[in-house]
């Protein structure tokens, strides 16, 4: 399995911090936000890893990561415009051979997900989907659950029926890049990862894993500070 980091968009919900900056590189802690992501694919054994940023900031990540992460193999792919996750995966297509992961670069995931690969690598879905249960879900894409199986997705319902986030994390196999040409656009101009995601539901064809361990979205200054906060107090744990 390969692996994607996405670390382009706005950063709008991190400004003024990002006004001249990539949010990926902003501190968790001690460390770059983006060293968190492809830890977590290093640490399940995901190796080979395609990171897509805007062309501004792309040549600054091949000098931070590849000094810095030795046993990785990294790629490179720019996204011209913040046009969306769904978009950002489409940029995969050529470097992905079957199944990947892709982790959004604001997302710290401190769970062991390696039964959760090997799991999807042997069953007949083409998604996997993670998910949290949460404070605040408006703030994210709302997953309805039953009967074990995800049976409707939200993006930020002002009034959600559950409190189940979906994560960004992903698991796919190269079928994505059939499906993604077929999405139309939102209203705000993006190719959304939660319509992408709806084509497996309604295939039957999508998986789901709810995570126990810490999770943290890092892409406001709440979650930012709690994030560090965390880091630096098990860091030696």
């Amino acid at each position: 399995m390969k692996g994607v980091v996405l670390a382009g968009g706005r950063g709008t919900r991190l400004r003024p911090m990002t006004e001249i900056m990539n949010k990926h590189v902003l501190p968790v802690y001690d460390e770059p936000m983006i060293f968190y992501p492809v830890r977590t694919l290093l640490e399940n054994g995901i190796s080979e890893i395609l990171v897509i940023s805007a062309p501004e900031y792309i040549g600054g990540y091949i000098q931070l990561l590849e000094e810095r992460f030795e046993d990785a193999e990294f790629s490179y792919k720019v996204q011209d415009e913040p046009a969306g996750i769904a978009h950002a995966i489409q940029l995969a297509e050529g470097f992905v051979d079957d199944t990947f992961a892709v982790v959004l670069g604001d997302n710290i995931v401190m769970d062991d997900i390696s039964e959760n690969i090997s799991a999807f690598a042997d069953s007949d879905e083409d998604c996997m989907i993670f998910l949290k249960q949460v404070s605040d879900p408006s703030r994210y894409g709302v997953a309805e659950v039953e009967d074990d199986r995800v049976v409707e997705l939200k993006e930020k319902p002002d009034s959600p029926e559950t409190n189940t986030a979906v994560i960004g994390l992903y698991l796919y196999t190269s079928d994505v890049f059939d499906r993604i040409p077929e999405l139309t656009k939102s209203d705000r101009g993006e190719l959304e990862v939660t319509d992408l995601n709806r084509t497996y539901i309604e295939d039957d064809s999508l998986g789901y894993s709810e995570l126990t361990g810490q999770w943290f979205d890092v892409g406001t200054p709440d979650g930012l500070l709690k994030a560090s906060n965390f880091v630096a107090e098990n860091r030696d744990a």
